[in-house]
């Protein structure tokens, strides 16, 4: 089976995600608790654009039980896509799930904000966005400012006299 979805994996890099996708679901029927199966199927629809499709791979992939980094990118997976559903509630618990089982994973948080800017929250998505602009830029110019950039994210409402 492993070797099954590499090929596919192969085919959905190579720009081929129908044909990965069309082996996938082949597999589907023979091996339906296989767990990896149902995160590749979920991945490649979401590649190709059949988000609303790919949520249920998504769901039964990580109830059947994933390696670590497959759950992590079923997680993410997941909640981007419910994000781009409109179904940012959702999103915004699945992202927060993933931030606390993979706390170094600094994509979590990135897509996390993502779904509080949807839902409203822009001054703590701001905030996310500029700890892990902070953090992580190479950037010889924001290293310079880091600590002021990384002290402002949470407060960007407040003002100084």
């Amino acid at each position: 089976m492993e070797g099954i979805i590499e090929a596919a994996v192969a085919l959905r890099s190579a720009g081929q995600a129908e044909q990965a996708r069309t082996l996938l679901l082949e597999q589907l029927e023979g091996h339906p608790q296989h767990a990896r199966l149902h995160y590749q199927l979920a991945w490649t629809h979401d590649v190709l654009g059949l988000e609303r499709a790919a949520v249920p791979y998504y769901e039964k992939s990580l109830a059947l039980g994933l390696p670590p980094e497959d759950q992590a990118g079923a997680l993410l997976g997941l909640g981007s896509t419910y994000r781009t559903l409109g179904e940012y509630e959702r999103a915004r618990a699945i992202l927060a799930q993933g931030m606390a089982e993979f706390p170094d994973r600094r994509e979590f948080p990135v897509f996390y904000a993502m779904a509080l800017h949807n839902l409203g929250d822009h001054s703590e998505a701001m905030g996310i966005l500029l700890e892990q602009l902070a953090d992580t830029s190479a950037d010889e110019g924001i290293r310079s400012y880091s600590k002021a950039i990384a002290f402002y994210a949470d407060k960007l409402e407040q003002t100084w006299d």
